[in-house]
């Protein structure tokens, strides 16, 4: 079924729910979280489980826009709406750069976990070939995206139950790997549950808000789902359990089976792990496995800047290439503009690859800061509108409005403030802020003079 927009509901209730699984499970975890683990400590997990119930307060958030006005555009149509044409417009550029950086983020995973087997093999050459063949995927159909996406998630679900119940298991039976012992004991050993102090708990929160990137992509999904307001609002309620097992439960089981400092930035923890066993096969598995999750997670990239994109091209904020879309029902101008961006990440791999991961990561949890509040100010609006009677409200609806969307936006303030006194790649990423926002605010004049004279954007 063709809708008003140009796109097909080509995503069934499996594809849906599977979608919302992979957005909440992606390579900030699989790879991320061995740097973290190194940073912070054991007590990193107080991080994951606070950003979790922020995440948790979003998506509900987001549940109720969409159950309000089921929309390809997402929140930047919910921000033209309850905010103003300027908010759709920084929301959508900002949620861009998001993307941009985090699909560059992922093409570096790659070739992390590809060097464990081919470490003579040009890195930016492994990242370039991934590019290729996610574009391609992109460009074909939104049932094969959807399909792919469905057996990417199932990979990673399967990778990380089997890594629960593994963990479990050396943990009950207090097994003897990597020169210690699992169990409890690992929590507070080597100078403790907060071994390099709480403040810097406090700086992990921004990378832990990267890894829980993409868990609004169902929201992005719902202008392709068949039966949106049925199954969106299941997709969204299962998060919050998804959160707190392979997030939080995947964080602390990785503290109590081997003791942090075991962990680093240069490898999955959870390769680390199996390592440790003795059981290589085991870890090539798991290595492959989280090459599936980064590149799910530049898929999922492409399919939804292409969407955010065609819908500021269609109001002629951005650029009128971005607006194009092929007789498969797919926006490919957008989608060709981002997978742009990520060759010029390849660019940077080539010449920081000891950087470009954490680089990447800390300038694309801007955009999802900005994302998160985006939504949490609209389903404020939305709130007070019904209250005046303009609307009516859903009956899918945030817990605890409006405190917890004013407590979860100054959550994710607190997360901006604290970035430079983090390390030397978030400093770059909080001194890119008043570029972004001079960038932005240059770019609302333009189409502001542009819309006056009714020439296009990319004239």
């Amino acid at each position: 079924m063709k809708t008003d927009e140009g796109y097909v509901h080509a995503l069934g209730n499996r594809q849906v729910q599977m979608i919302a699984i992979g957005g909440a499970i992606g390579v900030g975890l699989f790879l991320g979280a061995g740097g973290r683990l190194q940073a912070a400590g054991p007590a990193l997990v107080l991080s994951y489980a606070a950003c979790g119930l922020v995440a948790f307060f979003v998506m509900r958030a987001l549940g109720e826009l969409v159950l309000y006005k089921p929309s390809s555009g997402s929140f930047v149509e919910y921000a033209g709406d309850f905010l103003g044409p300027w908010a759709a417009f920084a929301s959508g550029w900002m949620y861009w750069v998001n993307w941009a950086f985090t699909g560059i983020a992922e093409l570096t995973a790659i070739s992390t976990y590809v060097g464990l087997w081919a470490p003579h093999f040009p890195r930016w050459l492994t990242a370039l070939i991934a590019l290729a063949s996610v574009l391609v995927v992109n460009l074909l159909s939104v049932r094969l995206f959807g399909e792919l996406e469905f057996w990417f998630a199932m990979l990673k679900v399967l990778a990380i139950c089997a890594f629960l119940v593994v963990a479990l298991a050396l943990v009950a039976f207090g097994t003897s790997l990597g020169g210690g012992t699992a169990g409890l004991g690992n929590l507070v050993a080597h100078k403790g549950f907060f071994p390099n102090g709480f403040p810097v708990v406090l700086m992990s929160m921004q990378s832990v808000i990267f890894a829980y990137s993409a868990i609004e992509l169902v929201g992005i999904a719902a202008g392709e789902t068949k039966n949106a307001r049925q199954v969106i609002p299941r997709a969204i309620n299962g998060v919050i359990w998804r959160i707190a097992i392979f997030y939080v439960g995947s964080v602390l089981l990785l503290a109590m089976v081997l003791p942090w400092t075991a962990y680093g930035p240069g490898q999955s923890p959870f390769v680390t792990v199996f390592a440790a066993l003795g059981a290589p096969w085991a870890a090539d598995v798991m290595n492959l496995i989280v090459i599936t999750a980064a590149l799910s997670s530049c898929n999922s990239g492409l399919y939804s800047t292409g969407r955010i994109l065609r819908a500021m091209a269609v109001k002629g904020e951005a650029p009128a290439f971005a607006g194009r879309i092929g007789s498969r029902h797919v926006p490919y101008g957008g989608i060709l503009i981002t997978a742009s961006v990520f060759v010029a990440g390849v660019v940077l791999y080539y010449f920081v690859p000891e950087r470009a991961f954490n680089i990447a990561t800390a300038v694309a949890s801007l955009g999802v800061v900005t994302t998160w509040g985006t939504l949490l100010l609209c389903q404020i609006r939305l709130r007070e509108a019904a209250g005046k009677g303009l609307l009516v409200r859903p009956s899918f609806r945030m817990p605890g409005a409006p405190y917890t969307g004013w407590g979860s936006l100054a959550f994710l303030g607190l997360v901006v403030l604290l970035m430079p006194f983090a390390d030397a790649d978030q400093r770059v990423a909080f001194f890119c802020v008043p570029l972004l926002v001079a960038g932005i605010a240059a770019g609302w004049r333009i189409v502001g003079s542009r819309r006056s004279t009714g020439t296009p954007l990319d004239q």
